[in-house]
């Protein structure tokens, strides 16, 4: 009777206490600072807009959600987290930062340029941790705290970017989606891509990105950056550049991706249908 109660007691204690609990967002979101966004794929997502900076380039003023958006994205592991991140940052701010996150067992992956020419430049740095998800959200906070990154929500503007979507996603063959006065595509690679021996869905940096910002008279501002293989990257390359569009940085965002990836950035500013029919056919190469 006794050892029957003593199971009983067991189980029943098992049954209230799961093994593999998932994270608690609501926790890593107050730690963080900022809330996020529960993506389709299960990944939890925090946009980090750099609204503070006034950045221009050939005479147009970026828009934050057009090449000034970094984020930090949080992929479940039981009750642990794999978090990956695209932290826009000043020249100041690079070293404070790197430094900080490096010091709370945050890697850095990669620091590099976007664009050319911009005023003043901004600075990418890629991180990734794995971990307690409450931790991990700690040692970014402390991080983020030597940068001047908004951490509130900010304000929504009109969406007047939805007006050269038509010919674009005609013309791309796929839909996009009007935010913040940009156009914006994310197109997934066909391949599955993992680090680690994890997976890396779009959500957390492995999806083509494509953003159009108009800039008048039936012109687009067009960046991004492609997400390609190694026998890619010079047909691409050679492609954009036949056609006006300047190739503008080619690096690596990860560490440990299979397969290799390499991650080229673009600028052009031409009419919208033209950039779209002439130069987006390798979107899905």
């Amino acid at each position: 009777m006794q050892n029957s109660w003593l199971v009983q007691c067991c189980w029943t204690s098992a049954l209230l206490q799961p093994a593999s609990a998932a994270p608690d967002w609501k926790m890593v979101a107050k730690t963080f600072g900022k809330a996020g966004t529960e993506m389709p794929d299960g990944v939890y997502r925090v946009g980090l807009l750099r609204t503070d900076l006034k950045v221009s380039l050939d005479g147009v003023s970026l828009k934050p959600g057009f090449a000034l958006g970094g984020w930090i994205a949080f992929e479940p592991m039981g009750n642990q987290a794999m978090v990956m991140g695209d932290i826009v940052l000043t020249q100041d701010e690079a070293n404070p930062v790197m430094k900080k996150l490096e010091e709370t067992g945050i890697e850095i992956t990669a620091l590099h340029n976007h664009l050319l020419r911009a005023e003043p430049m901004t600075l990418y740095m890629h991180v990734f941790g794995q971990g307690d998800p409450v931790t991990l959200a700690t040692a970014l906070h402390d991080g983020l705290a030597l940068s001047k990154t908004p951490m509130g929500n900010a304000a929504q503007t009109q969406a007047s970017a939805q007006q050269i979507g038509f010919a674009v996603d005609q013309a791309i063959g796929r839909k996009g989606k009007a935010s913040e006065s940009v156009y914006q595509f994310s197109i997934p690679r066909a391949e599955k891509i993992t680090d680690g021996g994890m997976a890396v869905p779009a959500s957390m940096g492995s999806a083509i990105a494509i953003n159009f910002q108009p800039t008048g008279a039936g012109k687009a501002a067009i960046t991004g950056d492609f997400v390609l293989i190694a026998s890619e990257v010079n047909p691409v390359l050679r492609t954009l550049r036949d056609n006006g569009i300047e190739v503008t940085a080619l690096h690596s965002h990860m560490l440990e991706e299979q397969p290799r990836l390499f991650f080229m950035h673009f600028w052009a500013n031409d009419d919208a249908a033209k950039l779209a029919l002439d130069k987006m056919n390798l979107a899905n190469s």
